[in-house]
């Protein structure tokens, strides 16, 4: 991330476990976000990959998971209660821990806060039992929420993580660690990135020995990703009914198209990342090509399955020809979609189809191919 040349990114492995992503972010020196062991396994099979580029960013652990996490050869993990030490004391030996804390996450799309995070009153207690315990902290960690529509939510963020490396330098601690965390969105990256700049230089001016991390996710995937929906079912008024043939609410479009996705498959980012589709045509009548000048008319579009919410778009414009076998595209589709996805009713999960193009295409071939042909890499 050049906007934020001093930190070094942990791609949040939830967000998009794709195997080619994760080998592709390797290739690039990234560092990996992991949840769970079975996160941790999906990174560490890609082969190559230390260990030490891993963060086990998930501060409520099973036990299970912190054993494994020793085995792997994991030794940087997330806490924010009692609980959590005592588990990590009796499970794992060779720890580095980082101390999550409560920050401000109203002003993102998916908050975290409910369910993550120590407050600061709670912190000097804390960091006072993990020196009982014997254990080693490291540093800090925080999340302001994914999909954070106001990037000033760093500042105050970084501010609180400033409070508590002085509350672990009187515990007897010398943090080396300062993870930011995600929540990054495209659209806002570039102010995003002079808030976490300049929230830097005002309370952490000596990073000499300080290590920066942050946890993105979807940044880095949710563009490179599309979905391809084919139009299983379509319902129309009857042209030859005499009189109303839809007797449902007259703000209903009366076009209705059935494709093979839905919220139970890839869409469930619409119920659980707020997400907002824009339907567009990729196929018509078999061709690829869609003259602006054709018609179009009010529809909704739909899931497969046998659940009424299974609404992928309640009200759009499309082409009024569109028929049966028709293709429909839908952008963005690579952050928290497919991963999420269930066989509800039977449906299978979407296929990933990999392609490359362009001089950006080759690029990413060449980098892929390097980091293969590495008899060991790191």
């Amino acid at each position: 991330m050049t906007a934020l040349p001093e930190i070094q990114a942990f791609y949040a492995v939830k967000c998009n476990p794709d195997p080619y992503v994760i080998r592709l972010l390797a290739a690039l020196g990234a560092g990996f976000d992991c949840a769970s062991s079975g996160e941790i396994s999906m990174v560490l099979n890609v082969g190559g990959i230390d260990p030490s580029r891993i963060i086990f960013a998930n501060p409520c652990k099973a036990v299970s998971f912190i054993q494994n996490a020793a085995k792997m050869g994991v030794k940087t993990m997330t806490f924010d209660n009692a609980d959590e030490l005592y588990k990590i004391f009796r499970a794992h030996t060779s720890e580095k821990l980082v101390i999550r804390i409560l920050t401000d996450d109203s002003k993102s799309s998916s908050a975290l806060g409910l369910k993550f995070g120590a407050p600061l009153g709670t912190v000097p207690a804390l960091l006072k039992k993990a020196k009982e315990l014997g254990l080693n902290v490291v540093g800090v960690s925080f999340h302001v929420g994914s999909g954070c529509y106001d990037p000033s939510a760093y500042t105050n963020a970084i501010l609180r993580a400033r409070t508590v490396f002085d509350m672990g330098k009187e515990a007897g601690f010398l943090f080396n660690l300062l993870d930011i965390g995600g929540g990054f969105e495209d659209a806002l990256f570039e102010q995003a990135a002079g808030f976490v700049n300049r929230a830097i230089n005002e309370y952490f001016p000596d990073r000499q020995a300080l290590k920066i991390i942050a946890e993105p996710g979807r940044f880095y995937v949710s563009k490179a990703f599309k979905l391809a929906a084919n139009i299983i079912a379509r319902r129309v008024p009857l042209v030859d009914v005499q009189g109303p043939n839809n007797e449902e609410a007259s703000n209903q479009p009366d076009v209705k198209y059935y494709i093979n996705e839905g919220i139970y498959g890839a869409f469930n980012c619409i119920i659980f990342d707020h997400k907002v589709v824009h339907p567009y045509v990729v196929s018509l009548n078999g061709s690829f090509h869609v003259p602006a000048s054709e018609p179009q008319g009010p529809s909704s579009v739909w899931g497969p399955t046998c659940d009424s919410m299974d609404c992928v778009s309640p009200e759009t414009l499309l082409p009024s020809a569109l028929r049966v076998g028709d293709w429909l595209g839908f952008d963005d589709m690579g952050a928290y979609a497919i991963c999420a996805a269930s066989r509800f009713n039977g449906f299978e999960v979407s296929n990933v189809i990999y392609t490359l193009g362009g001089l950006e295409g080759q690029e990413v071939y060449q980098t892929l191919a390097a980091f293969a042909a590495k008899p060991y890499r790191l």
